[in-house]
């Protein structure tokens, strides 16, 4: 489809919200927020107050452009807004979102440096440069070649860390470039990993190792810790390009741990919950669940706690916790 909708002036595009039915109280206020934040970073927030149609099959195409066998029913957002929805509903969401990934980008800061620790004393065991030593990682990760890119995911992960210690204008990264070249000790290395890089070189490792640190988190299997990681990663990347979080669709989804290990959040997992293992309250308590190894006396989950709480009133446009996919009775919960 050829896009054709033209260029609109930050007045028109108000009183285009308007003609939809949106409520606005207060015109200058609401272009003051169009210019300060813009109409498609607040689309995000006013989507789910727009109407919708009667439920009919969508029929996704394929990339030859033909229409895909299977269709499914849904309800597709119409233009107009419902009946009561205001423009500063939208606002309040947008902030409750910020104020949001900013608690999350928190808790994830403390966890990314703990887990650098973790990584790089459990391989700095076997020699301060094991990290490039593929006899001391997981076969798969080490020696088989990806078919997309054509080297190992080992390689692959050396190249990117090969890149951040280039760019790094940290002073004890070029102190000891100068003194002892390369390649960097893993103690030292590891402190320009971000999380992406940690969390993929934790899944490259042997299970052995992982399930060494998995189990100071009181988790038994270090494949389900790889998969928290994960997911965490997928998190820290909505919340560092300031995408909307709060009902975000997570399509990297952790895997349920051991019955027992994570008691106060486990129902995640039981069929016909997929709603809420879709969404990012099951990532926020997988958050909590590490902090209290890495930080016992945090108050992260109480100010956590106290946002939920002071969750906008929409229920005249049908929002409220459970498009965050909230377990009923998390606030009677006592953690560890």
């Amino acid at each position: 489809m050829r896009y054709n909708k033209p260029w609109l002036s930050y007045r028109d595009q108000l009183e285009t919200l308007k003609a939809r039915g949106l409520i606005v109280t207060d015109d200058e206020k609401a272009l003051d927020y169009l210019q300060r934040i813009g109409y498609y970073r607040l689309s995000g927030y006013w989507f789910p107050f727009r109407q919708r149609s009667e439920p009919c099959c969508v029929w996704p195409r394929r990339r030859t452009g033909k229409k895909a066998r299977n269709g499914r029913v849904e309800r597709i957002a119409l233009d107009d807004f419902t009946t009561g929805a205001t423009f500063k509903d939208a606002v309040a969401l947008y902030v409750f979102d910020k104020q949001l990934r900013l608690l999350v980008m928190d808790a994830l800061e403390r966890i990314e440096v703990a887990f650098r620790v973790d990584i790089s004393h459990t391989l700095g065991e076997y020699g301060p440069f094991a990290y490039l030593d593929p006899d001391q990682l997981f076969e798969a990760f080490a020696r088989e070649i990806n078919q997309k890119t054509g080297i190992t995911d080992h390689h692959s992960w050396l190249q990117k860390q090969a890149l951040m210690i280039n760019r790094s204008k940290e002073e004890f990264i070029r102190h000891n470039k100068e003194k002892y070249g390369l390649p960097l000790p893993i103690w030292i290395a590891c402190e320009v990993w971000d999380f992406g890089t940690l969390s993929t070189l934790y899944d490259g490792m042997r299970q052995d190792e992982q399930d060494r640190i998995s189990a100071r988190y009181g988790i038994r299997d270090g494949r389900v810790l790889a998969s928290w990681l994960r997911s965490l990663n997928y998190l820290r990347n909505v919340c560092a390009h300031h995408s909307r979080l709060w009902n975000r669709n997570m399509v990297d989804q952790p895997r349920k741990p051991d019955s027992g290990e994570a008691p106060l959040f486990e129902s995640a997992w039981q069929p016909g919950r997929e709603h809420v293992l879709a969404r990012v309250f099951v990532l926020l308590c997988v958050i909590q669940h590490l902090l209290t190894t890495i930080n016992p006396s945090s108050s992260w989950w109480q100010r956590l706690k106290n946002l939920l709480q002071a969750f906008p009133d929409l229920a005249h446009v049908g929002l409220d916790l459970h498009g965050m996919g909230v377990i009923e009775g998390w606030e009677q919960w006592e953690w560890p």
